[in-house]
């Protein structure tokens, strides 16, 4: 036994108890360590295979080591997360130590800004189950330069559940993964402006971001009006557009399901004109009051471009996303695509695919569809005396209309209470002919389990009452 322990993988350096056995030193150097907090509360230990060997001693030695501390509480073990040091209460240190430094913890998420999932609801053991198994099977090839299609792993995954779940007719060939919705919109914008299109259709209420990623590319936007039915198809008539961005299924801010008539109009005018339907299908899965409506896309995969994208269903942080794309167009965004990618990580496409193959997608969003259907139904009866909730069960926020003068009330009292709200007109194109509407942008899906309530009643105690005055003295 030399004068120190090391492991230079975990740079673990213990200093030995003289006059102990191996076991016994061993063990009163860990302990020694995590008492005196030079080894921080969360900190993973090498495993017992590993220290052993860097040590150069049995490695049941260092397991029983480290089961006599666990035993006393000193360290912990769970399965696929190792042996960590314990959380204990601060220990007092003579004034010359040096204090450990510990992470700083992100304060809870408040924020009712739509757009997120809840984060704490990432399924962190199946999707690192997931991440082993594809790790384990992976091909060597598959860390080299790849397709600029995306790994045919997850592309052959994505054609079988968007057939299945979103009736999609997507063939894994004409699948190119991007990261995230972004990505997709953007390159397809560039493949518009390289075809001479000038100017793109867009709904009138909808992200800036997204109008700002087209007119970054050189395309103008169109606004078309919305109301209850979705946007206003039939307008694209005559407008000189070469391209309509939707959001049908689900229509992104004001709730809307586009109607069938709808739907229809907007692919004979693409039809007519050879103009392409963008399909924004970005929480389509998520529908609470009957089955999800199939997408778009199914009524002529030749003149729609599906986009789809992981950040509602697992987390935006992912930066996964997909098009299945018409066989004119595939050649066309590749071309794009190739001189300037910039993708996800294979092992995160591998880790995706495998996510999906196993069951474990399916098995997450039915779990979220009922955690997000119970907090829209909570939200609906929290709200029902004071505003008046629009737009179809579905998807990770809502929008409540609110009485004259109430929109502006609402917004001072909820920055008091710094909850992050937003209102519909936030959304509003520029150029919207349509009249806006005094209402409110609710993202139930984004605060964590443990902070929905109490944001919830953050919210009502934001909302003016309703009746006669309503909104009043607002200014």
């Amino acid at each position: 036994m030399t004068d120190s322990w090391a492991t230079s993988g975990a740079d673990l350096h213990l200093e030995p108890v003289p006059g102990r056995g191996v076991r016994a030193g061993l063990t009163e150097a860990l302990r020694e360590a995590a008492r005196s907090g030079r080894l921080a509360p969360g900190t993973r230990l090498p495993s017992s295979r590993s220290l052993a060997a860097d040590l150069g001693i049995a490695r049941n030695t260092v397991a029983e080591a480290y089961a006599d501390l666990v035993a006393e509480g000193w360290l912990t073990a769970r399965r696929g997360s190792g042996t960590r040091v314990a959380e204990r209460a601060p220990v007092r240190r003579p004034a010359a130590a040096v204090p450990v430094r510990r992470p700083v913890r992100a304060q809870t998420s408040y924020s009712l800004k739509p757009g997120s999932p809840d984060l704490d609801g990432f399924p962190r053991a199946a999707w690192l189950a997931a991440a082993r198994r594809a790790l384990t099977e992976a091909p060597n090839e598959a860390f080299g330069y790849a397709d600029p299609r995306g790994r045919v792993e997850l592309r052959e995954a994505l054609a079988e559940y968007l057939a299945r779940a979103r009736g999609v007719y997507a063939d894994p060939e004409h699948i190119v993964l991007c990261a995230g919705f972004g990505q997709g919109l953007l390159l397809l914008a560039r493949m518009l402006r390289a075809r001479r299109v000038r100017e793109i259709a867009v709904e009138g209420y909808g992200l800036d971001v997204h109008r700002e990623l087209l007119t970054g590319a050189g395309l103008r936007t169109r606004p078309l009006a919305v109301d209850g039915a979705g946007a206003r198809t039939a307008e694209l008539a005559g407008s000189g557009a070469g391209a309509v961005l939707l959001t049908p299924a689900h229509q992104f801010p004001t709730g809307a399901a586009l109607t069938p008539g709808r739907r229809t109009a907007a692919v004979d005018w693409a039809r007519s004109t050879g103009g392409l339907v963008l399909e924004d299908d970005y929480d389509g899965e998520f529908r609470y009051d009957r089955q999800p409506v199939g997408a778009l896309q199914g009524l002529d995969p030749e003149r729609v471009v599906y986009l789809g994208t992981a950040s509602k269903s697992l987390a935006p942080g992912l930066r996964m996303g997909w098009m299945v794309l018409p066989g004119p167009v595939l050649d066309e965004v590749l071309a794009v695509k190739g001189r300037t990618d910039w993708s996800s990580s294979a092992l995160d496409q591998l880790t995706l695919a495998e996510f999906i193959r196993s069951g474990a997608y399916d098995r997450h969003v039915r779990e979220m569809r009922v955690r997000y259907r119970r907090r829209r139904d909570e939200l609906v009866t929290a709200v029902g005396d004071r505003a008046a909730v629009s737009g179809i069960a579905a998807g990770l926020h809502a929008v409540l209309d609110l009485p004259p003068g109430g929109e502006r009330a609402a917004l001072r009292s909820a920055a008091r209470q710094d909850l992050g709200l937003l209102p519909l007109s936030f959304f509003r194109h520029p150029q919207a002919a349509t009249p806006p509407r005094e209402a409110l942008v609710v993202g139930f899906g984004t605060p964590s389990r443990s902070a929905w309530a109490p944001t919830l009643e953050a919210l009502v105690a934001a909302l003016p009452p309703r009746g006669p005055g309503a909104g009043r003295g607002a200014g």
